[in-house]
C-alpha cells in the first residue's frame, strides 16, 4: 500500500491568515487583511501546482461559503490533465438518481477524473438553510438510503428502491459512469460507522493523534468486515513544512498572531454548537486554550481554535513531516487530503520538500514519487495578485 496524496481547493477563498471573511458572522463586514477571492484564474493556479507537483486529486469543500464543487471542479477539468477532483456534496440535497447521472456525465467529460465525498452533514443550521430540517441521526439514516439507490442505479438496469427516505422505480442512468467514482466518506458517531462501512471506498478522518485514529481505523474496519466489506482510510490534514523545524513552527506561531481571545472565543461557541461528533473531537484535542497546541510530535492543533472541520496541521522540517505520514500509513492510512495557508505557496513547500522525501522512503507509487521540474525546493512562487475578497 502506498501514501496517495491529494490537496485542496479553496473555494471560499484563501489567504495567509487562519481568520476569513465569514469569521465574525454573516452581516459583520469587518475586513480581513491578506485574502484572496475564490475566482478560476487563481483556484487554476492551484489546480495546475497540484498536477504538476503530483498530487492525484484535489478536495473541493461544499457549503455556504465556498463556491458550488460540481460546477467549479468541471471548469478546472479544462484547465488540468490528469488531476482528479474530489467533490464534496450533500446527499440529502438532491435527488439521489439526480447525483448517479451527474456522476456519469462528470467521469464522461473528464475522461474518469471524478472522486465524490459524501458530507452528510453535522450542522441543523447550516442544514437548514438548504431546506433540510431531518436531525443528526435522521440525516445518516437517509445517506443510507441515497448511497443504496446511486450504487443501484449505477448498475445500468432499471433500480428500484423503497425506504423511508427515498421511493424510486426504475432509476438508471443511461451510461453508468466508468469508472465508477470512489466514494469517501467521514463521521465519527455511532449513527455515522454502519454507513461507513456499508458504502464507503474510503473511510476519512480529521487529523487526530495516531491513537485515536488507529482506534477509528479498528472500528470502522470491525463494523465493514461484518458486512463483508473492505474499506480503504484516508485523513484530512493541514501542512506547515519548511526546510528546518524551527522555520515552520515560526510560521505556526505566526499564523495566532492574527487570532484575538474574542475571535478565538466566537469561533468556538459556534463550532461548540454543531452537533457533528467530528467536531467535538476537534474542539477536545486545544478546548480553546493556546497552550499545549502541539497534542502529538508535530501535530498541532492551532487550525482548529477558529476553522471548523479539520483543525489539525502537521508542523516540522520537511523530513518530520515525512516522518508523520509514515506514522499514519503504518495504521493503515493511504489517502492524505492536504492543504495550508496559503494554498497555492504551501502546495509548492509540500511538492519539492515532503514528497521527495516519502519517495526516497519508497512510499510513493512511480508517478507521484516523479512531479514536473518546478522552482527549487523550498522556494515558492511569488504571491499572485490576487488579493480582492477572501476566505478560508
Amino acid at each position: 500500500m502506498t501514501v496517495r496524496l491529494h490537496w485542496f481547493l479553496p473555494t471560499g477563498g484563501d489567504g495567509r491568515t487562519l481568520v476569513d471573511r465569514h469569521a465574525y458572522g454573516p452581516g459583520d463586514r469587518r475586513a480581513v487583511s491578506g485574502v484572496r477571492a475564490p475566482d478560476l484564474a487563481y483556484l487554476a493556479q492551484i489546480a495546475k501546482a497540484a498536477e504538476h507537483l503530483g498530487f492525484e486529486a484535489v478536495l473541493t469543500p461544499t457549503g455556504t461559503w465556498c463556491e458550488d464543487a460540481w460546477l467549479t471542479t468541471v471548469a478546472l477539468a479544462q484547465h488540468t490533465e490528469r488531476l482528479k477532483f474530489l467533490v464534496a456534496f450533500r446527499p440529502g440535497l438532491l435527488s439521489p438518481t439526480l447525483a448517479a447521472q451527474m456522476a456519469a456525465t462528470y467521469q464522461r467529460v473528464t475522461r474518469g477524473r471524478l472522486l465524490l465525498n459524501v458530507v452528510t452533514g453535522g450542522d441543523s443550521a447550516e442544514q437548514r438553510r438548504f431546506g433540510d430540517r431531518l436531525d443528526h441521526d435522521q440525516r445518516y439514516a437517509r445517506t443510507d438510503e441515497f448511497l443504496s439507490v446511486v450504487r443501484g442505479v449505477w448498475r445500468g438496469t432499471p433500480y428500484d428502491f423503497d425506504g423511508a427516505h427515498y421511493q424510486v422505480e426504475g432509476g438508471l442512468t443511461a451510461l453508468p459512469p466508468d469508472p465508477l467514482p470512489p466514494l469517501f466518506f467521514g463521521g465519527s458517531s455511532a449513527a455515522a460507522g454502519p454507513v461507513a462501512a456499508r458504502h464507503a471506498d474510503v473511510y476519512l478522518t480529521w487529523g487526530e493523534p495516531p491513537a485515536q485514529v488507529r482506534e477509528k481505523i479498528d472500528w470502522i474496519r470491525g463494523l465493514a468486515e461484518r458486512e463483508g466489506r473492505t474499506v480503504r482510510f484516508g485523513i484530512r490534514l493541514h501542512t506547515i513544512s519548511r526546510d528546518s523545524s524551527a522555520e515552520a513552527w515560526a510560521v505556526a506561531h505566526r499564523l495566532l498572531d492574527d487570532l484575538d481571545a474574542d475571535t478565538v472565543a466566537a469561533a468556538q461557541a459556534a463550532l461548540g454548537r454543531s452537533e457533528s461528533v467530528g467536531q467535538q473531537r476537534m474542539l477536545a484535542l486545544h478546548g480553546g486554550s493556546r497552550a499545549d497546541l502541539e497534542i502529538h510530535p508535530n501535530l498541532w492543533a492551532g487550525v482548529g481554535l477558529v476553522r471548523g472541520g479539520a483543525g489539525t496541521a502537521l508542523v516540522g522540517s520537511h523530513a518530520e513531516v515525512a516522518d508523520r505520514i509514515e506514522e499514519y500509513h503504518a495504521l493503515g492510512v493511504e489517502h492524505f487530503v492536504l492543504s495550508g495557508y496559503p494554498h497555492l505557496e504551501e502546495a509548492y513547500w509540500f511538492g519539492e520538500g515532503v514528497i521527495p522525501e516519502l519517495a526516497a522512503r519508497g512510499l510513493l507509487a512511480p508517478a507521484a514519487a516523479a512531479p514536473g521540474a518546478g522552482a527549487a525546493v523550498g522556494t515558492p512562487p511569488a504571491a499572485p495578485l490576487l488579493v480582492a475578497g477572501g476566505g478560508r
